[in-house]
C-alpha cells in the first residue's frame, strides 16, 4: 500500500515557483551531529561535509537552520530527501 505524503505549503494553489523557498531543518533529540552532516552534504549542491557539521551546530545552538533557498521545486525535492532521511522539517517557507 502506497502512501502519498503532501508537502507543507507556505502559499496556496497557483502561487509563484520563484523566488526564495526556505528549507528549514530543526534540532531534535534523536539526530546525531555526524546524521545531520552528512545528511546535509549528500543531498544540498554544492554543501560539503565542513559545512554541514557548521549548520548542525547552528540547528542545535538555535533551534533550527536555513539549510537551502531558492526555486520552490528544488525546495520541495530538498525537504523530501531531508526529511526522508530522518532530519526534523519545519515546514517550506516563501521568504
Amino acid at each position: 500500500m502506497s502512501q502519498t505524503i503532501e508537502l507543507p505549503r507556505a502559499a496556496g494553489p497557483g502561487s509563484s515557483l520563484g523566488g526564495d523557498w526556505r528549507v528549514i531543518v530543526r534540532n531534535d533529540d534523536h539526530n546525531t551531529f555526524d546524521h545531520v552532516a552528512g545528511t546535509l552534504a549528500r543531498f544540498i549542491p554544492g554543501l560539503g561535509i565542513a559545512e554541514g557539521y557548521a549548520i548542525a551546530d547552528r540547528i542545535h545552538n538555535s533551534g533550527l537552520a536555513v539549510v537551502w533557498s531558492g526555486h520552490r521545486e528544488p525546495a520541495e525535492l530538498y525537504w523530501e530527501q531531508l526529511a526522508g532521511a530522518g532530519l526534523t522539517m519545519a515546514p517550506l517557507e516563501r521568504g
